[in-house]
C-alpha cells in the first residue's frame, strides 16, 4: 500500500509540474503523507526529475 502511495505521488507531481505553484503544493502534501524512508526516495527522484525544469527547484525548499 505504501509503495503505491509513493507512485502515485511521483504520478501527481508529474502531472502538475507545469505549474510550480500547484506543484509545491501538491510535494507539500506529499512530504505530509510519505514514510520518511520514502521521502528520502523522492527527493532522489525530485533531483533528477528539476535538473532541467529551475523553476520547480525552488520547491526543493520544501524538503529538510
Amino acid at each position: 500500500m505504501a509503495r503505491a502511495m509513493f507512485e502515485y505521488t511521483k504520478t501527481i507531481l508529474k502531472k502538475v509540474s507545469f505549474n510550480s505553484d500547484l506543484f509545491c503544493k501538491e510535494l507539500e502534501k506529499a512530504l505530509t503523507r510519505l514514510l520518511p524512508y520514502e521521502v528520502k526516495e523522492l527527493t532522489i527522484w525530485l533531483k533528477i526529475f528539476t535538473s532541467n525544469k529551475p523553476e520547480l527547484y525552488i520547491c526543493m525548499n520544501l524538503i529538510k
